[in-house]
């Protein structure tokens, strides 16, 4: 279990899109940094560093989480584009794909709900698609964030593009609270445990 862990939240760049739920796993990456006191600066003087050093394709802190060398990364391209950025931070910091967890939105699973798998197809999120076509494999595991599905036929892009209700949105945040404890889980003991801690949670039950 040595070695750095990287964890890639995906979501839109810019205001536009914060707080929506396509954005979920960029906030979990937030949550993250919180809870471990890790700066998530993004002032244009580290973007320009970004640049110059060929890392402009993503956003990135490194630190350490009881011992464990830990890579909280957003994407700066959209969505759908996420791959190259993954791609190049697994070079950077020589990771193998199975210590790569990345945290996405799923409009197929309930508000409150979380998923996590140690592999598998992208479950129609073209995120995730791009990952896999980028890194040749699906074999990384993944936190599926469950932000319903309650659109019209034809609606999904502007639903995933909008925020969430005032009432959904205690129950969102205890989810994407549990999304990051998840993930430092899958930090310090591995994906099958935090597989077994967290895939029964559904708003804050067991």
């Amino acid at each position: 279990m040595a070695g750095t862990r990287l964890i890639v939240g995906l979501g839109n760049p810019g205001p536009k899109y914060a707080g929506s739920r396509h954005n979920v796993g960029f906030d979990t990456i937030d949550r993250i940094a919180d809870k471990i006191g890790l700066p998530m600066d993004e002032s244009a003087l580290l973007r320009a560093v970004h640049r110059l050093t060929g890392s402009g394709l993503y956003h990135a802190a490194k630190g350490k989480h009881r011992g464990r060398s830990i890579v909280l990364a957003k994407p700066t391209a959209f969505m759908n584009r996420s791959g190259a950025a993954v791609k190049k931070m697994k070079g950077r910091y020589g990771v193998d794909n199975r210590d790569i967890l990345v945290v996405v939105d799923d409009i197929y699973l309930d508000i409150g709900t979380l998923r996590i798998r140690p592999s598998g197809g992208s479950g129609g999120h073209n995120g995730v698609q791009d990952i896999i076509d980028e890194l040749d494999s699906d074999n990384f595991p993944r936190i599926r964030i469950g932000v319903g599905g309650s659109f019209r036929r034809g609606r999904q892009a502007e639903y995933v593009l909008e925020s969430f209700s005032g009432d959904e949105r205690p129950v969102v945040d205890e989810m994407i609270d549990q999304a990051a404890d998840a993930a430092l889980t899958f930090v310090t003991e591995g994906v099958v445990t935090a597989m077994n801690r967290f895939n029964q949670r559904k708003g804050g039950s067991s």
